[in-house]
């Protein structure tokens, strides 16, 4: 929990001061930034002194860092680790080992994963995001841990969701050490007509027409809440939406195990149900993507076999 509440006033520092000049290209085109690589190194240091032994599965690593030209960029990742991590601790060495450290392999009995930046475009627009982690045994979520910097919650903005298998999933002030927050649950709701639908930003992550007709299947009229990152996870947790769907857009996409390992736990453990959209477990035993599944249905629980019914009318399955 502290790895995630240091690793994301880092990212809300950089946020705060964001240059586009100091964003790069991966290959795939999506943008990540100064925050990425230092969230990453910061989750990566804390866990490395506390549990050694464990992988980290991340989805960052310090190739670019590396190349020729990058100079200004690793200096401003170093900066930022170093406020957090203290100075003489957070040389160069010791910042680009600790964002390798996420290079673990996704298998084994226990097993960390770690996306430093859910929602890297929302990070840049100034909207949602989430340092999303979590705790994987036996290829079962366990633990997951959500920082949101830009969520609104009771009494401020910045808002931290923690699930433990078997406990309920709680809401406390990011940015406040020590807060005890509050037991959050999903929507109490039995009738699809009363959820509303909570969906990504960027239309390329899910197919939003598809969606639309889905709604319209189930009789809901309200407009989709559409937020950026694991936030939607954690916006059905606490009852601001009732259904979150990722719909798949290509038939060869598989999902990476950091986008939902932590917002997954957040669900389940405040009531909700995920699956994929055939209604299978999302299954985390199978390497570093969800091999055996095809898309996300996050529901607030009653609803769910409903939502699954609409989906397979509407897909013609």
């Amino acid at each position: 929990m502290d790895a995630v509440r240091s690793a994301s006033r880092a990212c809300r520092a950089v946020q705060e001061r964001l240059v586009r000049a100091h964003t790069l290209e991966k290959t795939d085109k999506s943008p990540v930034t100064v925050a990425d690589f230092a969230a990453q190194a910061i989750v990566c240091a804390r866990l490395e002194r506390a549990r050694p032994a464990d992988p980290i599965v991340g989805e960052e690593d310090s190739a670019a860092l590396r190349e020729a030209g990058r100079e200004e960029l690793l200096a401003r990742v170093i900066e930022h680790v170093a406020a957090e991590e203290g100075g003489s601790a957070a040389d160069e060495a010791r910042v680009l080992a600790w964002i390798d450290r996420g290079g673990g392999e996704a298998r084994g009995a226990r097993y960390w994963t770690l996306d430093p930046i859910d929602g890297t475009k929302g990070f840049l627009r100034g909207e949602q995001y989430a340092v999303a982690l979590a705790l994987i045994e036996g290829g079962e979520v366990v633990l997951g841990v959500l920082g949101c910097p830009s969520l609104p919650h009771p009494g401020g903005r910045g808002a931290l969701f923690t699930a433990v298998r078997g406990a309920r999933t709680r809401e406390l002030p990011l940015f406040e050490a020590g807060a005890t927050g509050r037991e959050v649950a999903v929507a109490p709701i039995a009738s699809p007509a009363e959820a509303r639908f909570c969906e990504s930003v960027e239309p390329d992550h899910s197919d939003q027409e598809e969606s639309a007709a889905i709604a319209r299947r189930l009789g809901i009229r309200r407009e989709p809440y559409r937020i950026d990152s694991q936030c939607k996870y954690a916006a059905v947790a606490r009852n601001d939406a009732s259904i979150y769907l990722r719909l798949p857009t290509r038939e060869d996409y598989r999902e990476k195990i950091w986008d939902h390992a932590a917002g997954k736990l957040v669900v389940e453990c405040a009531g909700g149900v995920v699956t994929d959209v055939a209604g299978r477990p999302l299954d985390f035993a199978r390497g570093r993507c969800l091999e055996a599944n095809r898309g996300i249905v996050a529901t607030s629980g009653r609803i769910h076999g409903a939502v699954l019914e609409a989906i397979r009318t509407v897909r013609g399955g």
